[in-house]
């Protein structure tokens, strides 16, 4: 079964906070540049199992020809002995906007696997939303278009990690700071921050600052989920981490620390359908188009006599051979 909705416009009268509208705007390059960096970490339980890995990483990157930065989010495991994840992979501008984002999650149960996928992209003055939804009945596609007018203050799970990043090193969250964002049913609603303070916590050998952050985002569609994220400049912990089963929201304690190795079962990669590749896929074919734009706009390259030239030759060195 499949089935197409289309809808647009369907923005209520939600607003961000002041603050939160001030806090985006107060944010410098300096301090995006300081999460420049990528974070493995895996997750165990209460008790000590192991449950999976988690990682994060953010580099500069260019997005049709806008510089922004490129973020990568990865979390595989399982709760409750069922197989879930999710994947992120989004080009994010240098006020938090979101060019581009993609986001899939999967939940592998006994009888059948969830799977949502979904693509988020920026179009001239609006932002389009396509989501797929893959259950045992069938494939549910939906398509959302929201003007960008009215989506002043949003944050997408991509730009939220970064603003995790920028409050543990500021180590505090201003009042009344309420985002935008799209709930579980990508339904746009309210998203809050609150710190839960500081604390010491013993990470490894290492007495280190713990500053705790809570995000909840309270959907119109009554499910809305919390998360407390614990971290220092360098490690992460979350708790309550909710994720969708059955309909429901189910939630799981998760610490994550480095230096624990799981084992997972091998399993058959394809390409396509693993977002950490398709989106190196994407990042390396940005440069590669401009290259071949750059070509085009210079024919006196003679880029076929050039080929041919190296065919004959066959030069042992091919990248110096054409400074020869």
């Amino acid at each position: 079964m499949e089935e197409n909705e289309s809808t647009q416009n369907e923005t209520e009268e939600l607003k961000a906070s002041v603050n939160a509208v001030e806090f985006i705007y107060s944010i410098e390059p300096k301090d995006l540049d300081q999460c420049l960096f990528a974070d493995s970490l895996v997750t165990v339980s209460d008790s000590g199992r192991e449950l999976g890995d988690f990682s994060v990483s953010v580099t500069k990157a260019s997005y049709n020809e806008e510089l922004c930065y490129l973020l990568h989010a990865n979390s595989h495991g399982t709760i409750d002995d069922i197989p879930c994840g999710t994947s992120i992979v989004a080009y994010i501008s240098r006020n938090l906007e979101i060019l581009e984002e993609n986001h899939h999650e999967y939940v592998k149960l006994e009888k059948q696997t969830v799977d949502r996928k979904v693509h988020i992209v920026k179009q001239d003055d609006q932002l389009v939303l396509n989501r797929i939804i893959s259950e045992k009945e069938g494939v549910k596609t939906q398509t959302h278009t929201f003007p960008l007018s009215s989506l002043k203050g949003f944050v997408s799970e991509a730009s939220n990690l970064m603003i995790l990043r920028i409050l543990a090193r500021q180590k505090t969250v201003p009042e009344n700071m309420t985002f935008l964002s799209f709930d579980a049913d990508t339904v746009l609603s309210k998203s809050v921050y609150r710190a839960l303070g500081c604390k010491k916590q013993m990470i490894g050998e290492e007495l280190v600052d713990i500053f705790g952050i809570e995000r909840t985002v309270s959907s119109p569609k009554d499910s809305s989920g919390t998360w407390h994220s614990e971290c220092t400049w360098t490690h992460l912990k979350l708790q309550h981490l909710p994720f969708l089963l059955d309909g429901g929201l189910k939630t799981s304690s998760l610490y994550m620390e480095k230096d624990l190795i799981p084992v997972f079962e091998k399993k058959p990669l394809i390409w396509e359908e693993d977002m950490e590749l398709y989106s190196k896929f994407l990042y390396r074919k940005v440069p590669v188009t401009d290259y071949s734009s750059y070509i085009r706009q210079h024919p006196e390259l003679k880029a076929g006599d050039f080929l041919q030239f190296l065919l004959l030759r066959k030069p042992q060195d091919s990248q110096n051979f054409p400074q020869e």
